[in-house]
């Protein structure tokens, strides 16, 4: 899951320091491609992340269970958002599609 606090700040931040054209430039001169790909790797580290503290809960107890959930949760919500995200892609290009020309 993209972290959706760490996102905001983010998105925030990049907002804020966008007063030049120069920052806008540099900011847009990563692809769309590259954002999504980011963004699955991100959400893919979390997932994993949720798996290895599940893991440690149940051998070890190394992890509260707590931490275990809560990182378990995190991932399930990033990833369902990933998914609603790939829905609207989809749905837009299957409109996009449907256009006449």
């Amino acid at each position: 899951m993209i972290d959706t606090v760490n996102l905001q700040q983010g998105l925030t931040g990049t907002i804020e320091k966008q007063g030049t054209r120069s920052d806008v430039q540099k900011t847009s001169d990563q692809s769309f491609g590259s954002l999504l790909k980011n963004a699955i790797s991100t959400i893919n580290e979390m997932q994993h992340d949720a798996d290895r503290s599940i893991a440690q809960v149940e051998v070890d107890d190394a992890v509260s269970i707590h931490d275990a959930m809560i990182a378990l949760e995190k991932a399930d919500l990033s990833f369902r958002t990933m998914m609603q995200v790939r829905n609207k892609l989809v749905d837009a290009y299957q409109e996009v599609m449907r256009m006449q020309v």
